[in-house]
């Protein structure tokens, strides 16, 4: 985990709202309903910083991932980079601005092409940006990624297969490096890779940070990754942010409900501490994010749940007994992972 380098913001998003619709019919389609993925998100992501993003899986964060390298377009709200809103721009504007912000995949294996050499599959940024490298240089700086990513230049003509799970990561972050952005999203980039191998990753993108100013999205559902690399941490649930705060705050102070919960399902290494610690079992299925819950959408899940938690949806804004944001009328810290390091 590296320090943020100022507190200039790069990537700022308001209000944030993806809808998918859900339709009846075939020919003539009649919209019934949405699928709430991303439900209104305010995220400021600073110059050098890494935010991570946690939750369960179907809480919004692949989505919200896509819509902020323009994978999927909002329904509505803003995505600042560098104060421009991308949600306005179009066409040649756009795919200027893109350059900025990358991704970094989850799955190794499907994010490559397997017709396409390395070589052609990191150069191939720069056959849509032909104004970022000239012609006769691609080749010298696809080596110069292949290096820089911790790879042998000369296997530049080698194909995915090839390669292990880690070096294909690797190829996947050369790529996102191409065209030299400011922003990183990554999208659970060490799931589907070996402890060992994961840590190897890691610390390749906290050292590419350092040495380039990099600002990285981290979203993952391992919360002692995202507590390795991220400075801050802002937690889903149900396509919204329901805590959001430097790291040691989160994950030693955590006020919302959610957070503790699922906090307290990290395993302990140690077996002598495991009989230590909080344990929370939430009870109840997650709802359907086409039909959220009223008011606060833990509340069918949570102990602390009372009737203002169903009329009155609670903000993320600070509490009395919260030193950060929490979207929890009941906020209050509570301690259920200090035997986790």
């Amino acid at each position: 985990m590296s320090q943020p380098s100022s507190n200039e913001v790069v990537l700022e998003t308001h209000e944030l709202v993806k809808h998918f619709p859900i339709t009846r019919g075939i020919v003539f389609q009649k919209k019934i309903g949405a699928v709430r993925a991303v439900d209104g998100v305010d995220l400021q992501l600073r110059r050098g910083e890494t935010l991570g993003v946690v939750g369960e899986s179907g809480c919004g964060k692949s989505t919200l991932a896509k819509l902020l390298v323009g994978l999927e377009k909002p329904t509505s709200g803003a995505i600042n980079v560098r104060g421009q809103d991308m949600t306005r721009l179009s066409g040649g504007e756009l795919r200027k601005a893109r350059r900025n912000i990358q991704m970094v995949l989850q799955d190794p294996y499907t994010s490559l092409n397997p017709r396409m050499t390395v070589g052609d599959i990191i150069g191939e940024p720069f056959d849509i940006h032909p104004e970022v490298v000239p012609a006769a240089e691609r080749k010298q700086r696809v080596r110069e990624l292949l290096d820089l990513v911790g790879l042998n230049p000369e296997h530049i003509n080698r194909y995915p297969h090839q390669f292990s799970g880690g070096q294909r990561q690797r190829i996947g972050i050369a790529r996102a490096l191409a065209l030299k952005p400011e922003i990183i999203v990554c999208d659970e980039p060490v799931s589907a890779l070996d402890v060992s191998i994961q840590a190897q990753v890691i610390n390749l993108l906290e050292r590419l940070q350092d040495e380039l100013g990099l600002s990285y999205i981290f979203i993952a559902h391992d919360l002692s990754v995202v507590r390795h690399i991220a400075d801050r941490v802002a937690v889903m649930y149900l396509g919204k942010v329901v805590e959001i705060g430097v790291e040691d705050e989160i994950y030693e102070r955590p006020t919302h409900p959610y957070t503790q919960a699922l906090l307290s399902a990290v395993p302990v290494p140690d077996p002598t501490l495991r009989g230590q610690r909080d344990q929370i079992v939430l009870e109840g299925d997650v709802p359907s994010p086409a039909n959220p819950p009223s008011g606060c959408r833990f509340r069918t899940r949570c102990w602390k749940a009372q009737d203002i938690c169903a009329s009155q949806e609670p903000a993320l804004a600070d509490r009395e007994h919260s030193a950060h944001p929490s979207a929890c009328h009941f906020a209050e810290e509570r301690d259920v992972v200090h035997a986790v390091e």
